[in-house]
């Protein structure tokens, strides 16, 4: 039953940390991206073939992963089975996003020639794959205690 009570209480922080994660990388790749769109040559910018797919990529996974983790929040108020459903499909969503902008990383890591911008992006974006994992980790561990989970409340009993 302790399982379900800490992993409860991990939830709040590492929601807080993946919210401030993506909106470093909703920052860092709307600058970029604007850049990047205007030709302009920055110093810290670079880019290659691949930048304009990381960074369209990388903002649409930050916009879904803010908006899941919004949802994880509002889940951990309520803890009822009815929200569980929507944190689970946005952070499912979120993840094969975020999984999606990480091999374009990894294929903007191959290919090089990028600025400090770019690898800062990268990294936060290497990162981001598996701290949502986590978080759907901790949801379905906190799945399994009666007590402390979404199962906990008896709805039969409810006026």
């Amino acid at each position: 039953m302790a399982t379900g009570m800490a992993a409860r209480g991990f939830l709040g922080p590492l929601l807080s940390v993946n919210l401030a994660m993506y909106i470093v990388v909703l920052g860092l790749a709307g600058w970029s991206l604007d850049k990047f769109d205007d030709q302009e040559a920055h110093r810290h910018l670079g880019g290659n073939t691949s930048t304009s797919y990381l960074l369209i990529f990388s903002l649409t996974a930050g916009a879904m992963g803010s908006c899941s983790v919004l949802a994880g929040l509002l889940h951990i108020r309520a803890w009822r089975s009815d929200s569980l459903a929507s944190a689970v499909s946005s952070a499912l969503v979120s993840s094969a996003l975020t999984a999606l902008s990480f091999g374009l990383a990894c294929k903007h890591i191959n290919l090089g020639n990028r600025g400090r911008r770019l690898r800062t992006l990268e990294a936060f974006i290497i990162i981001l794959t598996f701290t949502p994992l986590l978080y759907l980790i901790l949801l379905h561990a906190g799945i399994m205690s009666n007590r402390y989970g979404p199962g906990y409340r008896n709805y039969s009993t409810m006026e």
